[in-house]
């Protein structure tokens, strides 16, 4: 049941909170009864931390650690959805169903059957839907066929059977302004949360995107494809790339897996994982190695007289002995 939104609710979220359509990813659903031991052994998230009310972010990895995608995850029914760069899921799917084969679980791609919104100070907008959803992170809030899901930093995912998406749209757009997908991925940038693409498939290990900060990561879940070199990595490695913050002048938008250069090195150091204008420019995300970072003279391009970028502080720190817990 939706319920007004007050004088006073409206007046407060009419300047900086908005909403976005996220066409940009596309949904995965896994249900059955054996839903969750299959996926646990494909995923880094731990599964059994998973309830009605949490989510999480994981991964998928090839054998050697390479993330083959990058998801949040709620359990839904009697399994789970995937939400994930869209360009990712067809492969995904038909990967994971050659794995299925001998397990009772059925793997769908499930994008037309959800609209999902990203909302950005629009907790009173959620309380209308009775859609009361706690501040820590991950939690998730549910109201008959509606979901929420928090993100943390005042971002929240809203979920929406397909059926209900012109009413709630119609909703949103009564109570808050309408953003751009980039100003849902700019605040994913400064939030420091990476995510894969197309580009980037097979790129990257986990810790080279923080995924294990953000709590994509269970080391104490057991085997999963791929655990051996995460693990290894988390306790024995030393990480020479890891993901950081940066900004850079003009209005050109690199790619997800546009390399970043180091004059210094005379030599590629990194590579884009997530770009987005901001008022002044363009701030990102990308992985680099440990020396060019400590020199700090990083370019875009493979060119010495390249776009100059300048590094910024992410809104996390790194902690092994916090990360080992979960």
């Amino acid at each position: 049941m939706m319920r007004p939104l007050t004088f006073f609710q409206r007046h407060v979220m009419a300047d900086s909170a908005l909403y976005t359509a996220l066409t940009h990813e596309g949904v995965l659903a896994i249900q059955g009864v054996d839903a969750s031991k299959f996926l646990q052994g494909q995923v880094t998230c731990n599964l059994n931390y998973l309830d009605a009310g949490t989510s999480s972010l994981g991964a998928r990895c090839t054998p050697k650690g390479r993330m083959l995608s990058s998801f949040r995850i709620l359990a839904q029914g009697e399994g789970f959805l995937l939400a994930m760069a869209a360009e990712l899921l067809e492969a995904q799917l038909a990967d994971l169903k050659k794995y299925a084969v001998f397990s009772k679980a059925t793997l769908s791609d499930a994008s037309g059957d959800w609209t999902r919104f990203g909302l950005i100070g629009g907790d009173a907008v959620l309380a209308s839907l009775d859609l009361t959803l706690p501040a820590a992170t991950d939690s998730v809030a549910r109201a008959g066929e509606l979901l929420a899901v928090r993100l943390g930093e005042g971002r929240a995912e809203l979920w929406v059977p397909a059926a209900r998406a012109a009413e709630i749209r119609e909703l949103l757009d009564a109570s808050l302004n309408e953003g751009n997908l980039n100003d849902w991925l700019l605040a994913q940038v400064r939030a420091g949360v990476g995510q894969v693409f197309g580009a980037t498939r097979e790129l990257f290990i986990p810790q080279m995107i923080n995924l294990q900060a953000v709590g994509g990561v269970s080391f104490k879940k057991g085997c999963y494809t791929g655990q051996e070199i995460v693990a290894r990595m988390q306790y024995l490695g030393r990480l020479k790339r890891r993901l950081y913050r940066l900004a850079l002048d003009g209005s050109d938008l690199p790619e997800a897996g546009s390399e970043l250069f180091s004059p210094v090195h005379g030599t590629s150091v990194g590579e884009v994982v997530l770009a987005a204008r901001a008022d002044a420019g363009v701030e990102l995300l990308a992985v680099l190695t440990d020396e060019s970072v400590t020199d700090g003279r990083i370019r875009l391009g493979q060119a010495e007289d390249g776009p100059v970028l300048r590094l910024l502080d992410l809104p996390y720190t790194l902690d092994s002995d916090r990360e080992i817990q979960r």
